[in-house]
């Protein structure tokens, strides 16, 4: 245990005292894992003599693996713009699990409950398309939180780099979509004859070369929007779109765009 975790109450504790002294905050709020953190603060404030302080905890929205909603190998889910765009907000509630995915509609959105039901019993017939659940938590979400524009822009981000879909690729898109999406900026010669595991690694698609084999393998692995098959595939200047954008992804979901930044002078 380190010891930021061991004095984090006490930390927290005199936090909430010295909002009170500073700022006359009386009332501190938090998920439930909070209150003891909140309840050291009263009780350190109480035995200062100072006023009478209050905390208020709710229950913390967890998944059906344990782990709270908002939580990311990536880091949080911020409703934030400038944190977290309105693509990668859409994707994030899209990938929701089946498990969690009526709980979330019933506690996200708006939608009547006699819909959710339907959709509930919709996920249990022959012939139910995957994630056609999670598509509806995903727009009803987003466009509460982003508006309807924010959800035309993770839909059109959504649409035009799907692996395998049959829409061209264009620089012009890509370009448009750079804003939208996760993406990196490298030399040339740090991207031509590379192989694609190393690419990816670099530019944190996968978490290490054994994964990007394994993803391959598995058949998650795109270039622009193409399959790839072989564990030692090396990008060619023939890949680039429009000279100078790739699409990596890693299933139907992750994707990082690459720009190749062009030496102007040496005109490479």
């Amino acid at each position: 245990m380190s010891y930021t975790e061991f004095s984090y109450q006490l930390l927290q504790g005199y936090d909430f005292y010295y909002l009170n002294q500073k700022f006359d905050v009386t009332l501190q709020l938090g998920g439930s894992d909070q209150w003891g953190n909140i309840t050291a603060g009263i009780e350190y404030n109480r035995k200062l003599r100072g006023p009478q302080l209050f905390g208020l905890t709710w229950p913390l929205l967890t998944r059906s693996d344990g782990k709270k909603f908002g939580k990311t190998e990536e880091g949080a889910v911020w409703l934030s713009s400038e944190k977290l765009s309105p693509y990668h907000f859409y994707q994030y509630l899209f990938r929701i699990p089946d498990a969690d995915v009526i709980k979330l509609l019933k506690l996200l959105t708006f939608l009547p409950l006699e819909e959710i039901y339907a959709i509930e019993s919709s996920m249990q017939e022959k012939g139910y398309e995957p994630n056609t659940a999670q598509k509806v938590l995903a727009e009803e979400v987003t466009r509460f939180v982003h508006g309807e524009e924010g959800l035309l822009q993770a839909r059109r981000v959504t649409a035009g780099i799907a692996p395998g879909t049959d829409a061209k690729l264009t620089g012009k898109s890509l370009q448009a979509l750079a804003s939208e999406m996760p993406h990196a900026s490298l030399a040339k010669d740090e991207v031509l004859g590379q192989k694609f595991v190393d690419l990816a690694l670099k530019v944190g698609l996968i978490p290490s070369k054994s994964e990007g084999v394994r993803l391959i393998k598995n058949g998650g692995a795109y270039l622009n929007n193409e399959r790839i098959d072989d564990p030692l595939f090396a990008i060619t200047e023939m890949h680039f779109i429009d000279g100078i954008y790739l699409l990596l992804s890693s299933g139907k979901k992750k994707k990082i765009l690459v720009q190749v930044e062009i030496d102007l002078k040496n005109n490479r």
